[in-house]
């Protein structure tokens, strides 16, 4: 059994989480139930729970205010929220497990699914401190940070740092602006919808590229674009179109 605190200040979402829970999540004990961080403080203190269901928006302390009053160093956390899209791409970006309001059964069994298999590996607090730094930067999304998952654990980047995300099969190869390079273990694919919006394209079934890093376009069938690392990348015919208007759209061409 995990158990668990949870804490929002709706107190009919509160009942009918745990209602949830225990049909759909029995390997969950709730401890404690709160309706503000203060209370909840001094819960997870007396009851030390290995994991928080936390609302971020609470009247008085936000949920983030508890974060920085308390050890979370053996926590676990699944946000509650409703926040706006900035926020939710740091979530994303940060691979924290979080929920949308209203509370859709299917994503809170795969949070909790998620977070307990990171409980029984001992994989702690993959992505909290880079969440935390993407929400107070969120409206500068090229200064947000990247969690990526590898098979032992997580690397956390600086997304302007990367150059060209390649893909390896079932994975992603990241080439960063020094040429390091870091295996990533999840497919190109995922990387194209999570980075779309932040001046990233595929110009090539098998290249992701940050379009900030492109230093020259060499005219072709396709072309290809020489980036900031010295690589040069195809762009493929299919492509092509598109990579030139996403350049003249940033670059005000």
């Amino acid at each position: 059994m995990v158990t668990a605190i949870f804490i929002d200040d709706e107190v009919i979402l509160l009942s009918g989480l745990q209602i949830m829970l225990r049909q759909l999540c029995p390997q969950i004990n709730v401890v404690a139930c709160c309706t503000n961080a203060t209370d909840a403080k001094i819960k997870i203190k007396e009851l030390r729970p290995q994991l928080l269901f936390l609302d971020i928006n609470m009247p008085g302390k936000s949920g983030f205010d508890l974060l920085n009053e308390i050890d979370t160093q053996n926590i676990e956390i699944i946000f509650i929220t409703a926040h706006n899209s900035y926020a939710l791409q740091a979530f994303k970006y940060s691979a924290v497990d979080y929920i949308l309001k209203p509370v859709d059964e299917d994503e809170l069994v795969e949070a909790v699914k998620k977070t307990c298999k990171k409980i029984e590996d001992n994989q702690w607090k993959n992505g909290l401190d880079s969440f935390l730094h993407n929400i107070k930067i969120s409206t500068i999304p090229q200064e947000m940070k990247l969690c990526l998952p590898s098979v032992t654990g997580f690397q956390v980047i600086d997304i302007k740092d990367i150059v060209v995300c390649i893909a390896e099969g079932a994975y992603t190869n990241f080439i960063l602006s020094n040429n390091k390079k870091i295996t990533a273990s999840r497919p190109l694919l995922d990387y194209e919808e999570l980075l779309q919006d932040n001046s990233f394209i595929r110009i090539h079934k098998s290249s992701l590229i940050n379009v900030n890093h492109v230093k020259q376009y060499i005219r072709g069938e396709g072309g290809s674009v020489i980036l900031s690392n010295g690589m040069e990348i195809e762009v493929s015919r299919r492509k092509k179109e598109h990579f030139i208007e996403m350049m003249k759209t940033v670059f005000k061409y």
